[in-house]
């Protein structure tokens, strides 16, 4: 990953931009550091290209200001930004061969013709195409396309560049390819990356931050893994990956841990820190999939018991009655005997332990005092 610096390159500063009486930027405010790779993450309509956009100069904050490099660019318009974008369809010129798509910025700013030709060879290696100058892009793969449009943008030496959920166009396989490639290229090259996404998988994999929208506004701004351990309220929780969410009432408090009681889970929630709540006070739970063990359950048999936790805290009865086999995992739908559903994964980590369980196993579920994390409505 890129050396980030402790610079400033782009400062929002209470933005918000309404179409009519919808805001679909909410008051968002947040700073960007020189060289970082940042991801914009949050479902469809959160406001996230909206906040792009205005970041590119194609909208104009209602209210707000939007600084890059210490300059308010609130007004500016998109040519005089220091800031190139790739688009989500590439936009690539298919009469004109690799070469002459990435040159057509440095022509349209009358760049000497030596200089063209060192500027966009360079920016060709960047991408690893400068054997395909010649190639016109109907003869490229998709992979290739997006590397052709990645290298028109940084020719032009911008000092930030906006990627519009660049990854949606291509298949899964390439996808996962092109992450690894985006990442090695934005550390090669040092400069701020900025990208829209609504894939929760390549924000967590490419940025050294994220900023979690929803309906127009900042939810969490944290690093991936951040986000994903300690997600600060129910939505963030639920977006990033797949989460068991339940409501208690705070029934212990202490400095070294706390209990919540669950009628919705059917127990006792046991947790190996304080939570700095009242005495009945309603509350909400998540715990992610794989941090819950499963253990076949043999009637008659003994209770599992964490070995952080009381015997009545973290352990649950149910039976499993969906199984999804994902190839390196697997996934284990669980009814509580409340009827609640719980979701529990297992890494296979030899070619037999999908074998380990079957469809109406009655099991236990367990689960540490470190594993849950209480979040915000």
């Amino acid at each position: 990953m890129a050396e980030v610096s402790d610079e400033t390159i782009i400062k929002i500063e209470n933005v918000t931009k309404r179409f009519g009486k919808v805001a679909a930027v909410d008051d968002v405010s947040l700073e960007i550091k020189r060289g970082e790779f940042f991801a914009l993450l949050g479902p469809s309509g959160c406001g996230k290209t909206t906040l792009l956009r205005m970041l590119a100069g194609f909208e104009v904050p209602t209210e707000g200001k939007i600084y890059i490099d210490g300059v308010d660019v609130s007004n500016i318009p998109p040519n005089k930004r220091p800031i190139n974008t790739v688009f989500q369809s590439y936009a690539v010129f298919p009469h004109m061969s690799v070469f002459d798509n990435v040159a057509y910025g440095l022509k349209f700013d009358n760049v000497p013709k030596t200089e063209q030709y060192s500027r966009v060879m360079a920016a060709l290696a960047d991408v690893k195409l400068e054997h395909l100058a010649d190639r016109k892009p109907d003869q490229m793969s998709g992979g290739q396309r997006q590397r052709v449009a990645l290298a028109r943008a940084l020719v032009k030496r911008p000092k930030v560049l906006l990627l519009d959920e660049p990854l949606s166009a291509l298949d899964a396989k390439l996808r996962e390819a092109m992450r690894f490639e985006l990442t090695a290229l934005q550390e090669k090259v040092g400069i701020t990356f900025i990208m829209v996404t609504h894939d929760q998988d390549e924000a967590l994999a490419m940025a050294c931050r994220c900023a979690v929208m929803d309906r127009g506004r900042l939810m969490q701004l944290a690093t991936p893994s951040s986000l994903y351990e300690f997600p600060s309220n129910k939505f963030v929780a639920d977006f990033i990956g797949s989460v068991n969410l339940f409501e208690g009432k705070l029934v212990v408090d202490e400095p070294d841990h706390a209990v919540i009681e669950s009628e919705e889970m059917g127990g006792k929630i046991y947790f190996d820190h304080g939570v700095s709540g009242a005495s009945g006070e309603s509350m909400w739970v998540g715990i992610r999939p794989e941090k819950i063990e499963l253990i076949k359950r043999v009637e008659g048999g003994p209770r599992p018991v964490m070995e952080d936790a009381p015997e009545d805290c973290n352990v649950l009865k149910g039976t499993i009655k969906q199984i999804s086999y994902l190839g390196s995992e697997s996934i284990y739908e669980v009814v509580l005997e409340n009827g609640r559903k719980m979701q529990v994964s297992r890494p296979n980590l030899s070619r037999w332990d999908q074998e380990d369980f079957t469809w109406d196993d009655n099991v236990w579920l367990c689960f540490h005092g470190d594993s849950p994390v209480l979040l915000q409505n």
